[in-house]
């Protein structure tokens, strides 16, 4: 079993959760709920390894602040 890392925002327009796996092409998803954004996610990333582990295309690093 691998982990993946998902970067979560929420849409201003829909209230929904919105999520994806960096570097993990078609790794996209949303949900009502965090916990129905993670199943969703979920069950893409299963549906993108069934052809075999795809190349990343990048690596998470983490976030930062920028001041202005």
């Amino acid at each position: 079993m691998r982990a993946y890392t998902a970067v979560v925002e929420r849409c201003p327009d829909t209230g929904l959760y919105v999520g994806y796996v960096p570097g993990l092409a078609g790794a996209h998803s949303q949900g009502a709920t965090l916990d129905e954004l993670n199943a969703n996610l979920t069950e893409v990333v299963a549906l993108i390894l069934e052809d075999g582990e795809p190349a990343i295309e990048g690596e998470f690093i983490g976030t930062q602040t920028v001041r202005v």
